[in-house]
C-alpha cells in the first residue's frame, strides 16, 4: 500500500531534556482513518506539528505522500487540511467571510469560493449561523467550523487534533457523523484519548506513550493482541441458582459473580468457546432467566488500550532496573 504519512526515527527533544517524541516509525496509509491514540502528554500534539513542518525534529525525518515534510514545504502543505486542538477564530467574522478569507489564502477563484462555501457551510450544519459573529458560537459550532476550514481546499490527507475534545454527547455525535460521511479516498489522522471515538471511525490505530509508538495495526488485531477465553453476562433473574449449575460445566475454569445480576466466566485454554457458550445459554434459558448483555473480553478498545499500555510500562521497568 502507498503510504500517506511515513515517519523514520523521528525524534523532538526541546531544551536537551525533554523527550516528546522518541524514534517514532509511522506509517499511515492512503485511505484509511488512522487514530492516533496515547494519554494525555504522550507527544501526539508534538508529533502532529512535526508531520505538518511546523517544528524541525531533533532526528529522523517525516515524508507525506512520497515528499520529505520541512518548515518551507508549502507547496506540500496545501495538500493538507488540518483542524487543531480547540481551534480559535477571529471573534468579529462570520463563518462566511472567515471562509472567503481562508479561501484567498489557498488561492481559490471566487467562483471557487462560492461552491465551496455554500457546500461546506450545509455540511456542517452552520446555515442557520452563517451570518452571525464567531463570538456567540458553542463548542461544537467552532468545531464545525474548523472542519469547513480544513476542508475547503479538498485536502487529499485530512489531520484532527482532538477534534472532539471539550464537547458535549450531542456535539461529538455530530463531529463524528461528519467524519464518517467525508470522501472514503481521503486519508485522515485523528489523534485523540477518547476511546470510543478512535473505536467508531477508525479502520487503522497507532499509541504512542511518553512519545514512543507501542502499537501499529488495525483496531481488530489491536482487540485480538489481548483475546482472552471469557465472557461477561448481565442476567435479570435467580443469578445464584444460575452459578450453581455452572459448576457443570467442565470447560469453564472459574467463575466470578460481580453485583446483583453479572457473572464473568473464564473458559480453558483452547476449549471451543461456540459450544461452551451455546452451554451456558441453555441453563439461562432452563433456569428462566433474562438475558440482558452479553460481551466477550474482545469487545473492548478500553482494554486493549490499557493492556498495551501496561506491557510498555513493564518493559520500560526491566529496561531501567537491567542498566
Amino acid at each position: 500500500m502507498t503510504q500517506a504519512i511515513e515517519t523514520v526515527n523521528l525524534t523532538k527533544i526541546f531544551d536537551s531534556k525533554l523527550i516528546a517524541v522518541n524514534n517514532l516509525n509511522l506509517k499511515v496509509e492512503e485511505g484509511s482513518i488512522y487514530g492516533f491514540l496515547g494519554p494525555n502528554g504522550a507527544g501526539k500534539t508534538t508529533t502532529i506539528r512535526l508531520l505538518l513542518g511546523l517544528l524541525n525534529p531533533t532526528a529522523g525525518e517525516v515524508t507525506v505522500f512520497g515528499e520529505k515534510m520541512t518548515p518551507n514545504s508549502s507547496g506540500l502543505r496545501k495538500k493538507i487540511g488540518f483542524l487543531p486542538t480547540s481551534p480559535k477564530f477571529p471573534p468579529k467574522m462570520t463563518p462566511i467571510t472567515y471562509l472567503n478569507f481562508v479561501g484567498k489564502l489557498y488561492g481559490l477563484t471566487k467562483t471557487e469560493r462560492t461552491s465551496r462555501l455554500s457546500s461546506l457551510i450545509r455540511s456542517v450544519d452552520l446555515l442557520h449561523s452563517a451570518s452571525h459573529e464567531i463570538k456567540g458560537f458553542s463548542t461544537g459550532m467552532v468545531t464545525r467550523l474548523g472542519l469547513a476550514a480544513a476542508l475547503l481546499n479538498k485536502p487529499e490527507l485530512l489531520i484532527l487534533d482532538e477534534p472532539t475534545l471539550g464537547l458535549d454527547p450531542v456535539g461529538r455525535k455530530s463531529t463524528l457523523d461528519l467524519l464518517e460521511k467525508l470522501d472514503s479516498r481521503k486519508t485522515i489522522l485523528v489523534s485523540s484519548h477518547i476511546l470510543s471515538d478512535i473505536e467508531r471511525i477508525c479502520s487503522h490505530i497507532g499509541i504512542v506513550n511518553e512519545g514512543k509508538l507501542i502499537y501499529s495495526g488495525t483496531i481488530k488485531e489491536m482487540k485480538q493482541h489481548i483475546k482472552k477465553s471469557s465472557i461477561k453476562l448481565e442476567l435479570d433473574g435467580d443469578v445464584t441458582a444460575f452459578c450453581n449449575r455452572l459448576r457443570s460445566i467442565d470447560e469453564i475454569v472459574n467463575f466470578e459473580r460481580r453485583g446483583d445480576f453479572t457473572v464473568e466466566l473464564n473458559f480453558a485454554p483452547n476449549v471451543p468457546i461456540l459450544r461452551v457458550v451455546q452451554d451456558v445459554l441453555g441453563i439461562v434459558s432452563n433456569e428462566g432467566l433474562d438475558l440482558i448483555s452479553i460481551n466477550s473480553s474482545i469487545d473492548s478498545i478500553e482494554d486493549a488500550f490499557l493492556t498495551l499500555l501496561e506491557e510498555e510500562e513493564s518493559r520500560g521497568f526491566l529496561r531501567a532496573v537491567e542498566n
